[in-house]
């Protein structure tokens, strides 16, 4: 009976699940964060241009925004541990072989495979949908805390990871990090071994919840996936170039990285206080919110450039835009069957990191053709208008008298 229970929706299990998820999600998005870290010391180190340092980066996203579809599918069949087992695995692994590369496609394909499709991948897209289904009334601020590891991860590795690439250097850094995940890793997965309940069969919850929109189901999923990639080639600018941004304007590397740290960490903020405000006013207009707002702060890196500003603007882009990626599993959730959570939460979510993969890649083709970041800056605002169009357009269906169910 106690069992049963603690497996209900809200229980106190069920806030202990999320203290572990976001603990693990912590841990696994270092994955993202090195890589974007570690770009002028690899550039340096293999003596190559910044648009073929960037693409490490590049198969990182592209690793984790398939390994999203893959994994969420795996934990829909066996549940969330699986795949969280296999990424501490994987993670470790891929880490101390990124480490030890002597070529830039060593470093490239352990980033993309081992530490993107099969690391941080297991983490991301799993823990937010499993999440999802364990909050019933408190689901957007719980999303919102599961998801809000991934920049907990960009506040407090860049920092930590900056310190020994200057003390011991990249490499040993970068097998260190390995170990750690793995020994971390492990013992927390064993926290996720209780499957889901199945709210469907609630009273309370019947059809869960499903709202609905006059947009055929497909066409809303395709919506979202294009709406994804574009928010996210918007939002990788700042995030993967911060730190090689402020080199080329004079200032340390380690300036750069703590101002990625503030970015992410007012991004915890954000992502909080946008799952409070989605429990009350849906996902489809907290993506409107936040997509707007991100508009503006990118618009502010233009005529801003001395040290001081810099860092306001980052925290001030943090804060804009750290609620647009948790916004897009509510949707999922608010238009889509619960039976269908995992497979596309993990195909929207991973339109949002091929986003960050293209605008990453992209940002650094753009500066070795222009020879600096401001036409890149103007490439994100015009991907950030597309994202705003299509959350625009879908709110209004939604608001539309003849909406029918996304069937």
């Amino acid at each position: 009976m106690r069992v049963a229970t603690q497996s209900r929706p809200e229980s106190t299990y069920a806030w202990l699940r999320l203290a572990a998820s976001l603990a693990l999600m912590t841990i696994s998005c270092v994955g993202m964060y090195a890589v974007a870290v570690s770009l002028p010391a690899v550039q340096a180190e293999f003596g190559v241009s910044r648009s073929a340092a960037s693409l490490p980066y590049a198969a990182t996203m592209i690793g984790f925004g398939l390994g999203g579809i893959l994994m969420g599918r795996l934990s829909d069949r066996y549940g969330v541990m699986v795949p969280v087992l296999l990424g501490a695995v994987c993670l470790g692994l891929g880490f101390i072989a990124a480490g030890h590369a002597s070529e830039l496609w060593q470093f490239a394909l352990a980033q993309g495979l081992l530490i993107g499709l099969l690391g941080t991948a297991t983490t991301f897209v799993p823990l937010v949908a499993d999440t999802s289904m364990w909050f019933t009334r408190r689901r957007g601020i719980a999303v919102a805390i599961c998801a809000s590891g991934n920049y907990l991860a960009g506040a407090l590795w860049p920092p930590v990871l900056q310190h020994y690439f200057d003390t011991i250097g990249w490499r040993a850094t970068f097998t260190g990090v390995g170990l750690f995940c793995a020994a971390t890793m492990i013992p927390l997965a064993f926290a996720l071994r209780r499957k889901p309940p199945v709210l469907s069969l609630t009273g309370e919850n019947k059809a869960d919840g499903q709202k609905t929109i006059a947009v055929p189901r497909e066409l809303l999923c395709a919506l979202l996936c294009v709406a994804g990639v574009a928010c996210c080639v918007a939002m990788s600018m700042p995030q993967v170039h911060i730190v090689a941004y402020c080199g080329d304007l004079g200032f340390a590397a380690a300036r750069g990285a703590e101002m990625l740290s503030v970015m992410l960490g007012f991004g915890i903020v954000s992502r909080l206080a946008s799952g409070w405000i989605c429990d009350r006013i849906g996902g489809l207009r907290t993506l409107l919110l936040g997509s707007g707002l991100q508009g503006v702060a990118l618009l502010l890196f233009l005529p801003f450039d001395s040290l001081a500003s810099l860092y306001i603007v980052s925290a001030l882009f943090g804060l804009f835009q750290g609620g647009i990626v948790p916004a897009y599993a509510i949707i999922v959730r608010e238009y889509f069957p619960q039976r269908e959570a995992g497979e596309r939460v993990g195909t929207v979510l991973m339109c949002t990191l091929l986003g960050m993969a293209l605008g990453g890649w992209i940002s650094g083709v753009i500066f070795d053709l222009t020879g600096s970041y401001r036409a890149a800056f103007l490439n994100g605002i015009g991907w950030n208008l597309l994202n705003l169009s299509i959350a625009f357009w879908l709110l209004r269906r939604s608001l539309a008298p003849t909406a029918l169910p996304t069937t």
